[in-house]
């Protein structure tokens, strides 16, 4: 048993809660006599009945009972797995809510994390498919002791096992038929990772390297990205973790030249048949780690007439880099991001002592139903780089630093 200043709970004890809004992740917060409960699959205003799962010093979770009065926004979810796989957090709400919502938490994160009340969130861009969007799965296999069976599916949202899934309503149907292949010749055990993938038309894409995993947005995602470089007036373009070229190959139109960077050899080498395919020659891609060649790139390209696009990985940019960044200063960045929080840590970091503000943030709903969101971020170089001790350090001049 946990003990708060003036109640104690614990698991397997039942509560009736309000639950207040949606932290990012998912669960709804609920507080019993000002101790929070984070219950999953619930609605900000509704009324519900929860069972507790897990009771910590400040916090608990809980498993949703029965929804007691519920939220207008609440719907019936379209997949029967809903609650059991992971894969979906938002399928009880209505599109337009998980519109509003996810406005809100980059907002949100952005002020907590980032250290920026007042900046504005413009609204999320909404997909025009909110289901059957997605084009790329990862399918499991788990064997089942208890019942002598392999499970084929995706993991479960409460533990580490494999909830048994035969079709998923959030994938391309063309994935969900491979989905059924690969459950008619299962693998031959468990502990199995199949990765199903619908390839973007037009592209060379190795199996394990990244593409944006939603077609039907990406078109407006793409324009956004383009619009931001066409209208800085910036004659080159840096696409750093640039995967296999999407972003520099999609930009080369509205820059002089473009260079893009990534330590994936597999993409660098998709990458430069993506730009020949297209007969593009204004451009290069380079094998290697972003943080060490921008030194290099920024003595090419001058540093007050370049854009960088960054488009990392769901932990965000190494310190390396958003410090190499920092002291050598492209005029724009574009910071491309499927997790914001991680985001406004970045943001945080790019903006401190006034090195960068921010103009723009932008969400992209490029994930329906789950948690997720992308957000587009136009950052412009403001000041000088500050010294160790606040005195101005080398500035825009430091292009032609050393990555530290």
């Amino acid at each position: 048993m946990t003990e708060h200043p003036e109640v104690s709970y614990h698991a397997g004890e039942r509560l009736t809660l309000t639950i207040e809004n949606i932290a990012y992740g998912g669960d709804g917060v609920g507080r019993a006599d000002g101790f929070v409960v984070f219950v999953p699959f619930t609605a900000p205003g509704e009324r519900v009945e929860v069972e507790l799962t897990e009771v910590k010093k400040n916090f608990a979770r809980g498993r949703l009972v029965t929804v007691v009065e519920p939220s207008p926004d609440r719907v019936t979810p379209a997949c029967r797995h809903f609650g059991d796989c992971g894969g979906c957090q938002y399928q009880h709400l209505a599109y337009e809510a998980q519109l509003r919502l996810k406005r809100q938490q980059v907002r949100e994160l952005i002020r907590r994390l980032g250290g920026f009340p007042d900046l504005e969130v413009d609204e999320v861009a909404p997909c025009p498919r909110p289901y059957a969007y997605r084009n790329r799965i990862m399918v499991r296999s788990q064997w089942d002791k208890f019942t002598r069976s392999l499970v084929i599916g995706f993991i479960r949202h409460d533990n580490r096992l494999v909830a048994d899934i035969d079709h998923c309503p959030i994938a391309e149907e063309a994935l969900n038929v491979e989905l059924r292949r690969v459950r008619a010749e299962p693998p031959p055990k468990g502990g199995i990772k199949v990765t199903l993938r619908v390839p973007p038309e037009g592209w060379e894409l190795p199996q394990d390297s990244f593409f944006q995993n939603n077609f039907h947005l990406l078109p407006a995602l793409t324009e956004a990205v383009r619009e931001r470089v066409r209208n800085s007036g910036a004659r080159y373009l840096i696409d750093a973790y640039c995967g296999v070229g999407f972003f520099g190959i999609e930009c080369a139109g509205v820059v002089d030249r473009f260079a893009g960077v990534e330590i994936d050899r597999t993409a660098i080498r998709a990458a430069r048949k993506n730009l020949e395919q297209r007969g593009l020659t204004n451009g290069d891609f380079i094998a290697g780690p972003a943080e060490e060649w921008i030194p290099a790139l920024l003595q090419r390209f001058p540093a007050s007439q370049t854009v960088m696009i960054t488009d990392p990985p769901r932990v965000g940019c190494a310190p390396e880099f958003l410090e190499a960044v920092r002291r050598a200063g492209p005029a724009q960045l574009i910071y491309v991001s499927c997790h914001p929080a991680t985001l406004a840590r970045d943001l945080k970091a790019l903006c401190e002592g006034g090195r960068y503000r921010v103009e723009r943030v932008t969400p992209f709903d490029m994930f329906p139903q789950t948690q997720h969101v992308e957000c587009v971020v136009d950052l412009r170089l403001n000041g000088e780089l500050p010294g160790p001790a606040g005195t101005p350090g080398a500035g825009p001049g430091a292009a032609a630093s050393p990555a530290r």
